[in-house]
This record gives C-alpha cells, structure tokens and sequence, in this order.
C-alpha cells in the first residue's frame, strides 16, 4: 500500500506541473517582440514622467506607428524568403537579386523613417524638461549602438599585421 501512496503523490503532482505548464503555455504573451516593444513604450513613459493626457496621446499614436512597422517587417521576411529561395535555382539572373535587394533596401529604408517619424512624435509629445531627457536617452542609446555591443571583435594581429592563427 506504501509503495501506492508514492505512486498516487507523484502522479498528483505530474499532474499539477503539467496544468502549470499548460497554462503559462496558453495565457502567456507568445510573441516576445510584443512584451519587448511594450517594455519600451513603458520605458519611455516612465522615464519621461509622462502625465495622463500625454500617456493617453503617446499610446494613441503609437497603434499606427507598430501597425507600419508590423507590415514592413512582414514585406521584407517575404522578400528575403524570395531572395533566398533563388539560391537552389540552377541559373540565378543577377538583375532579379539586384532587384529584390533594392526592394529590401528600400522596405528598410522605410523603416528607418517610420522610427525617426515615432520618435519626433515622441518628442512633440514632451514638455521642454522631457525633451531634454528624451534627447539624453536616443544619445545614449545611438552611443550604445555605436560601441557595437553585439559586434564580434576583430580577430588578434600580428606586428605585421597578419591574423594570427587561433591557438589550439
């Protein structure tokens, strides 16, 4: 009978895991670019201590900016599935690269400027004390970038600046 009781413990509590699981699984945001983007609309409201009103506006203008966004994201997976989807054809014609790499230039090109438009808005939003931290945080943000946080360093030189081989 002891030998039941683990048996029944353990299954009870296979179970109780597995509605966990189950219901963080179905509730939870799925998309982590969405948490993402509203960790920093929410970001930029605290840090620029927005009131209510221009809570009310910045949230109201920022639908149709992820709207853009959303769809041009969308064109370029679909012209980059174009793009590569080319590479298992025997004859690639380089005018039909060339073409889709301008559009993808252009979709992102695009997006550069849905994001400078976000930002002024942003910033017309702001009082002139928010302005000038709003100004602070893209500045630092560009620095950031700059520093290349994610860039992989370059590989180790010689004194005749050959790369040196990797060491084993």
């Amino acid at each position: 009978m002891k030998k039941n009781t683990i048996i029944y413990s353990l299954l009870v509590f296979l179970v109780i895991m597995n509605m966990f699981f189950l219901y963080n699984y179905m509730f939870k945001p799925t998309n982590i670019n969405e948490q993402r983007q509203q960790n920093n609309k929410d970001f930029i409201v605290s840090e620029l201590g927005f009131s209510e009103e221009q809570k009310a506006e910045f949230r109201k203008k920022s639908i149709s900016h992820h709207e853009a966004m959303r769809r041009l994201n969308d064109e370029i997976k679909i012209l980059k599935d174009e793009l590569f989807g080319k590479l298992s054809d025997d004859m690639v014609n380089d005018g039909v690269i060339d073409s889709i790499t301008s559009l993808i230039g252009e979709k992102e090109k695009s997006k550069e400027q849905e994001v400078f438009r976000h930002f002024k808005m942003i910033q017309e939003l702001s009082n002139d004390k928010q302005k000038e931290k709003f100004k602070m945080i893209i500045m630092d943000a560009l620095r950031r970038n700059d520093r290349g946080a994610n860039r992989i360093p370059p590989p180790p030189r010689e004194e005749n600046n050959r790369i040196r081989p990797p060491r084993n």
